[in-house]
């Protein structure tokens, strides 16, 4: 008698079991402390951006001190050039700083996810002529084209979106498109594939899941990177001039005398939160992407598991 072959992940689900990738991200956080440091930084500016406007104590349009006042009991973090209370301009401009970020990396995520998952599950001409494209916009530098193009097409929040969620989905493209060429050939997939599942089932059921996590993570990382971009095209005067975001507070300070009035609290408090925001992306991201590299779960390449073993004795007389 011939049993039928069910792939254990199926069998799980058909249970009622919670599956390995439903408690991943739950694994990686007990697991990896700099995860847990990553997702704080990030979920604490991401409640700042969105209670801002309720919060901000001082409004970011009308003076409320002096030019260039020093931080104070009643203004924290001091005031501008114009007497805008610095707290209230960080909060405010990083609400649009995040947005810009956000949305600027859901634009990479979902092109550079798409021709990923196209690239590598079809192959052959689709293949040749996705990869094609992907190279011709890695040699590019991304920071000159975006300065470029930012030029062109006017200075906007919507443009500048645009501009770095089209030019950085190419490093997403090429992992995704590796991940699923490595998953396509699993055997779960070519017995789906044999029991006459189409194509969009086949990626929506099977390909997706699994490259999920790893598109998340990259997410991540490219959320610091869009973040960092958007900064520089502000710094650079290639954004909406009156939007307050923390690319345009830097712009203001160095435009408006902060280093030479000594008026280092116009420029610190800006540098220092855009810097702990590409940090917690980046530990949430890095240890999100180590713990789905297979080589790190090696006893022997893993410095959490490598210990030396003793030649001789034990305990404290081993050597």
């Amino acid at each position: 008698m011939t049993l039928p072959l069910q792939d254990p992940l199926l069998s799980a689900e058909g249970q009622g079991q919670p599956s390995h990738r439903s408690g991943f991200f739950r694994t990686v956080l007990r697991e990896r402390k700099a995860a847990v440091v990553g997702l704080a930084i990030i979920v604490f500016f991401v409640v700042l951006s969105i209670v801002a406007p309720y919060i901000a104590p001082f409004s970011v349009t009308e003076p409320s001190c002096a030019v260039y006042a020093p931080p104070s009991a009643q203004h924290w973090l001091g005031c501008d050039d114009g007497g805008i209370d610095m707290l209230s301009l960080l909060m405010v401009g990083g609400r649009i700083s995040m947005i810009v970020g956000f949305a600027a990396t859901l634009v990479a995520m979902i092109i550079g996810g798409g021709v990923g998952i196209l690239s590598g599950y079809f192959g052959g001409w689709t293949d040749v002529s996705l990869m094609r494209v992907t190279d011709y916009l890695l040699v590019i530098p991304d920071l000159v084209l975006m300065i470029v193009i930012a030029d062109l097409w006017g200075a906007s929040l919507f443009h500048v979106i645009i501009v770095i969620g089209i030019l950085e989905w190419t490093s997403t493209a090429r992992i995704i498109r590796a991940q699923v060429m490595s998953v396509r050939e699993r055997a779960y997939v070519k017995r789906a594939r044999g029991m006459g599942s189409g194509n969009f089932r086949i990626v929506w059921r099977h390909i997706l899941p699994q490259v999920g996590p790893l598109l998340i993570a990259n997410t991540v990382l490219t959320i610091a990177i869009a973040i960092y971009l958007e900064t520089a095209l502000a710094f650079l005067g290639l954004e909406d001039p009156t939007a307050v975001t923390w690319g345009t507070i830097l712009e203001n300070a160095f435009q408006r005398t902060a280093i030479s009035s000594g008026a280092w609290w116009a420029i610190v408090p800006a540098g220092f939160a855009i810097a702990a925001v590409i940090v917690g992306c980046f530990l949430f991201g890095q240890a999100v992407d180590d713990a789905l590299n297979p080589r790190l779960k090696v006893a022997h390449l893993s410095s959490r598991r490598w210990a030396l073993r003793p030649l001789a004795g034990r305990g404290p007389d081993a050597i």
